[in-house]
């Protein structure tokens, strides 16, 4: 795949259960997932909800990786969440350019050095993941989340993408 992009999403829970790490409800869990021009899901992880988007970002780009293929994204889009210095740099080292806009809430004064630039028109491209996110709505088991085990959720989203890929392929 040419170009990617990732997000994440928070996923509810059913009301009066647990969670698959055992805490009570009221807490929620978010999905991230890397997705390729055409929605198909290439990589996909669950967390916790306190944990920020840009920590959940090196785990899923490391699920995608697969060690006998040589194809790794060439361009990864995000949303400002991801303007962290640490996913930059691990973007660098693996030779993936990345499209991320620079996000001004958190700058407390102007960065010296190169500015970091993002094309508008290939950041537009990203509502790939917004597509695939909307797609898993359509199966009620996924939203709000019913399973109390991660490997049973998994397993839905799993069923979940081969429904999709069979769809735009067939």
């Amino acid at each position: 795949p040419s170009h990617c992009a990732t997000d994440t999403k928070d996923i509810p829970e059913k009301k009066g259960s647990t969670s698959y790490d055992g805490c009570k409800k009221g807490k929620r869990e978010q999905a991230g997932v890397l997705v390729n021009r055409k929605s198909f899901p290439l990589s996909f992880m669950v967390a916790p909800a306190d944990i920020h988007d840009s920590r959940l970002y090196d785990p899923t780009l490391e699920a995608f990786e697969i060690p006998e293929v040589l194809g790794r994204p060439i361009i990864i889009s995000a949303d400002a969440a991801y303007d962290a210095r640490e996913i930059r740099r691990c973007n660098r080292k693996r030779g993936i350019k990345i499209n991320i806009p620079v996000n001004q809430k958190f700058r407390k004064q102007l960065k010296r050095g190169r500015p970091f630039r993002s094309d508008p028109e290939l950041y537009k491209k990203r509502s790939a993941v917004e597509r695939f996110f909307s797609c898993t709505e359509a199966f009620k088991k996924i939203v709000p989340r019913y399973e109390r085990h991660e490997r049973s959720f998994m397993g839905l989203i799993h069923l979940a993408c081969t429904f999709m890929i069979g769809r735009i392929l067939g």
